[in-house]
């Protein structure tokens, strides 16, 4: 039906064909992410970015995907400085922004909280990450760095390294590889495994999925590692997070082990868990990852907003 007006939530709300559409249209985005064509597509658009979470990328993507549309953007960073520091709920404050531009796209602490707004707000809101629970605008820019180096997605052999029970990239990321008929490899300390409802939906998919602790077991039968950082911001207690710190480390010894074809990818921040000698390895994709969320944020902007990306 079309993506133009439409909340994104959860990966869960896109099909594959959309998730193809966004892909195919990311991919003519790149001459204009890059700078060498102009587009003024969203010409008097305005997007408002709501983050009530510390954020680089994701933030800074999405403005940056926005200017090189021709929309501008209003951006809090800051929930401090907002009336929700006076009591406001987050279902008032959405109300209110989203009456001042096109599109909300909201990060926030508390899992949930993006569905909430989508239900007080008159426009379209697009999650950032809420929480523990998912990412999707991510798991877009994770898909297209993994076609952009293999040209496919389906029959690829991705191992998930690292926090899988908190990391929200890895929550969106693995019901979206399972569409595409992907082999999934997860891998984790113990009590960071991947939640029982994530992996049930995985299961309801007929998926292929093994779950193999050691990453040194699993690295020479994988075309991507994608690796998270254990997000010390989770926990609830620093013993808790003290237990499982520093538990996993991908580095040049460890690659030397993998397929020359291997790719590994990172959402960043990385907090140790990939040594800085990996950055000059051909393995490394990571910050071209990073960069690859311009022109999929545009993509998906231009489709959410106009209804087209050309």
């Amino acid at each position: 039906m079309g993506l133009k007006g439409r909340d994104l939530l959860s990966i869960r709300d896109l099909s594959k064909e959309d998730i193809e559409e966004i892909l195919k249209a990311a991919h003519r985005m790149l001459p204009y992410a890059e700078g060498k064509k102009v587009n003024h597509l969203l010409d008097g658009k305005i997007l408002t970015l709501a983050f009530f979470e510390p954020s680089t990328r994701t933030r800074l993507s999405f403005e940056t995907a926005m200017a090189r549309l021709g929309g501008t953007s209003v951006t809090i960073a800051d929930a401090s400085v907002t009336s929700v520091k006076k009591g406001e709920t987050l279902h008032d404050t959405v109300r209110v922004i989203s009456q001042y531009g096109d599109a909300i796209v909201l990060r926030h602490p508390n899992e949930g909280a993006a569905r909430l707004a989508a239900r007080a707000s008159a426009k379209p809101v697009i999650n950032a990450g809420d929480g523990t629970g998912e990412h999707p605008t991510q798991t877009l820019i994770d898909l297209a760095a993994m076609q952009e180096a293999f040209g496919k997605i389906a029959g690829l052999r991705v191992t998930l390294l690292g926090d899988l029970k908190y990391g929200r990239t890895v929550h969106s990321l693995a019901r979206a590889l399972a569409l595409f008929g992907a082999r999934l490899v997860v891998s984790s300390p113990p009590s960071l495994r991947l939640p029982v409802e994530v992996r049930e939906d995985l299961d309801r998919t007929g998926v292929e999925i093994r779950e193999i602790p050691k990453v040194e077991d699993a690295i020479q039968e994988t075309d991507v590692l994608y690796v998270t950082r254990i997000q010390r911001e989770r926990f609830g207690d620093d013993a808790e997070y003290a237990e499982v710190a520093g538990s996993y480390r991908v580095d040049l010894p460890l690659l030397a082990r993998a397929p020359e074809r291997l790719v590994v990818l990172h959402p960043l921040p990385r907090i140790g868990e990939i040594g800085p000698a990996v950055d000059d390895s051909p393995h490394a994709a990571y910050f071209r990852q990073a960069f690859l969320g311009v022109p999929v944020r545009m993509a998906l902007l231009a489709l959410t907003l106009a209804g087209r990306a050309s």
